[in-house]
């Protein structure tokens, strides 16, 4: 797989609305994709530095993913609402909630299923991929409750190949994931990084002039240093990766 891994960006903003995603419906799945994903393939959109896949998920109560493979892959899950359920060929099952932050390293190969763990609610989500840095390691799985985080206001890394505190372990050493709720009004800054994908899974964000982003808009930024951010009248929940 090769991408870039150059650290000399040029400064950059390319904004992203979120009707411009592509999108996939199913009697049980509204799925929309940030990247080219199963049959919605653009060979201009395959990644943004590091990440690879970033869908924002919508299933229905008794739907979810059957049983199915990955490989070296790096799987990190975020749910908004509702709550999903997860069972591994490694033996790992739990049920992924608002607040909680999930990690799969697919490794050298795993299967898994996915499921809406409510008989009558939706469970909604953000699903996101990156590679890792080493090849064929064996699978792993983590998740940690970082509510109390969250209730602070401001962005916290969640999920982090560079060892961060509190933080689920990536087997990818250039790549972090930061998410926040912010109060309305909040600012914050973008981390600085090559590569920095801002996605608004709910509310509302000012990113200096390029404007307001509204839920299910992203902010692909290069070269991020001085951008920031700051939350609508109605607040935000933000997912932003900073990877190479």
């Amino acid at each position: 797989m090769n991408l870039p891994r150059s650290k000399d960006v040029a400064p950059a903003v390319d904004i992203r609305r979120a009707a411009t995603r592509s999108r996939t419906v199913l009697d049980w799945l509204d799925s929309r994709h940030s990247f080219s994903f199963g049959q919605h393939y653009d060979p201009a959109n395959t990644h943004f530095g590091l990440l690879l896949v970033s869908n924002d998920d919508r299933v229905r109560a008794g739907g979810g993913f059957g049983t199915h493979g990955h490989r070296d892959m790096e799987i990190v899950t975020w749910v908004l609402s509702g709550q999903l359920e997860h069972q591994d060929s490694e033996g790992n099952r739990g049920v992924i909630y608002p607040g909680l932050v999930q990690r799969m390293s697919a490794g050298s190969g795993i299967t898994h299923s996915e499921s809406n763990a409510s008989a009558t609610e939706d469970v909604h989500f953000v699903q996101m991929w990156v590679p890792p840095d080493t090849e064929a390691l064996p699978p792993g799985y983590e998740q940690r409750d970082v509510s109390d985080l969250l209730a602070g206001g401001g962005l916290h890394v969640v999920a982090s190949g560079e060892g961060h505190d509190g933080a689920v372990a990536l087997h990818q050493r250039d790549a972090a994931l930061w998410a926040g709720r912010l109060r309305p009004g909040e600012p914050e800054g973008v981390p600085a990084a090559p590569h920095v994908h801002v996605f608004v899974a709910a509310g509302s964000v000012w990113l200096n002039e390029e404007g307001l982003l509204t839920e299910g808009d992203a902010a692909r930024i290069t070269g991020a240093t001085r951008f920031e951010l700051t939350a609508g009248d109605d607040g935000a929940e933000l997912l932003v990766w900073a990877t190479v």
